[in-house]
């Protein structure tokens, strides 16, 4: 599945002012799958010391249940793109908003430590299918003098959703006088964290009922007249319907379904464009960041902070990942990609190594000292901020432009798998590299940092600015 490409001619049609604002309710319901992939991803943190607890595992397989929602991210991202194109991209939304309802339900009342993974798996799959349907379906129904805008929704709709999960995580807490296994209702506390997202999920499928399908799939399917009503509904009534159909067709005709084969090079397996891309999804991940929205709530807790506390400073940490999302939104067409990535870099090796710093002071009772730890925290959210205004928009948008047209769809779906697989190695090895040392371990991730500056500096091109026809 590709999203709409319309020819020069095209560029620059405004949406009437009428109909921006049904434009804009659109966007912001199919943005509610990335507001689910954000929160799905994240709710997990205030739920990891009870399920430790409650089950009596080890940190390596508790590390396997909490990372293994991410194979059925890569298989819900893989598969999402075809099912669209064969049954519509509004049935793949309502498909996942049900996979997001039965995996909250199944979470919050699991049996035993394997259906709770399987239910964590069958999350995945709806984060997968959220991340690769809304971006795509919020481009075909955008006019283009909006669409980079309405694109942002996505992106925030995540950060969002993260934020909002840590702040329910908080409450439910506060609910429960500070014990993750504290009873409400007859459920654990950790419990109520992980099913209050039916209600999300359940408004997410509502909302897919209230907009209209892609006039892209539409006219794939030989409804022409029904995508021109839609076409109609997002671009006014103004627009010459018969020549955006034609439009449309004729874009859908030249493009060019790019295959593997066409990402292999003659001596290092891949093209280098394509290891470059590469490179830079593994390297997003390996700086450690998730560790901050799966995982913080658990380390401040074992370096000697209340669990009141611990869970008020992981949702302060998802407010600085909104303002640094914001920041790297309103500067990234400004400065451009490749300085606001050098920039991240440098402030993520800085705050790691203070971070790997004050850990080195953790002492025999399991806390830090006051100095340390303030330093601790502050490093934290530096951390996140730098991450945020940089590495966790500016790689997307780079693998959105970087590759020629002719392998673009397939590159980026080998990026993207590099992604997933760093995202699950680092999120699972996190909880028993922490056993071994703490300190040890963030000076992995600063390290890490580090290298992704040569790195940049010396095979990542600047793309701002540059037609996509240019790239590659």
């Amino acid at each position: 599945m590709t999203s709409t490409a319309q020819p020069t001619g095209s560029e620059g049609r405004k949406a009437h002012p009428e109909h921006l604002g049904h434009v804009i309710f659109i966007t912001a319901a199919a943005a509610m799958g990335g507001f689910l992939f954000g929160y799905d991803s994240s709710v997990i943190n205030g739920a990891v010391e009870a399920i430790r607890s409650r089950y009596d595992v080890g940190s390596a397989l508790l590390a396997q249940v909490i990372a293994i929602a991410l194979i059925g991210c890569a298989v819900g991202a893989a598969t999402a793109g075809r099912i669209a194109d064969r049954i519509g991209r509004i049935r793949v939304m309502q498909i996942a908003s049900v996979l997001f309802t039965v995996s909250a339900v199944g979470s919050a009342l699991p049996f035993a430590l394997w259906d709770l993974a399987f239910w964590r798996i069958i999350g995945g799959f709806a984060i997968g299918m959220a991340s690769v349907i809304g971006p795509a379906y919020i481009a075909e129904v955008s006019p283009s003098a909006y669409r980079g805008r309405l694109g942002s929704f996505q992106q925030a709709a995540i950060v969002v959703g993260i934020a909002v999960s840590q702040l329910v995580n908080w409450g439910i807490l506060n609910l429960a006088d500070g014990d993750q296994r504290g009873k409400i209702a007859g459920l654990e506390a950790w419990q109520w964290m992980l099913g209050v997202m039916v209600v999300p999920a359940v408004l997410y499928g509502l909302l897919s009922f209230a907009i209209p399908e892609s006039p892209r799939y539409l006219i794939s399917a030989g409804k022409v007249s029904r995508a021109k009503e839609v076409l109609a509904e997002v671009e006014g009534h103004s627009v010459n319907l018969d020549t955006r159909v034609t439009e449309i067709q004729d874009a859908m005709r030249r493009e060019h379904k790019s295959s593997f084969k066409d990402l292999l090079g003659s001596r290092m397996g891949f093209l280098p464009i394509v290891w470059v891309g590469i490179g830079l999804s593994v390297f997003q991940q390996l700086v450690g960041i998730n560790v901050a929205f799966y995982y913080s709530s658990a380390l401040w807790q074992s370096v000697g902070i209340d669990p009141s506390a611990s869970f008020f400073y992981s949702f302060t940490t998802s407010i600085i990942n909104i303002i640094g999302t914001v920041i790297a939104m309103v500067f990234v067409d400004k400065i451009g990609r490749r300085p606001l990535a050098l920039i991240g870099s440098a402030g993520m090796a800085i705050s790691l190594a203070l971070e790997a710093w004050a850990f080195s002071a953790k002492t025999a009772a399991g806390t830090l000292p006051p100095t340390e730890g303030t330093v601790a925290l502050i490093a934290a959210h530096v951390f996140v901020l730098f991450f945020a205004l940089s590495w966790g928009v500016v790689v997307w948008v780079f693998l959105g432009e970087m590759f020629p047209n002719k392998i673009r769809a397939a590159a980026l779906g080998v990026a993207a798998c590099a992604q997933w697989i760093a995202n699950w190695a680092i999120t699972a090895s996190f909880p028993s590299l922490s056993d071994w040392n703490l300190s040890g371990t963030y000076v992995i991730y600063a390290v890490f940092a580090l290298l992704s500056i040569p790195f940049v500096l010396k095979f990542v091109k600047e793309t701002k600015g540059k037609a996509l026809e240019e790239m590659g």
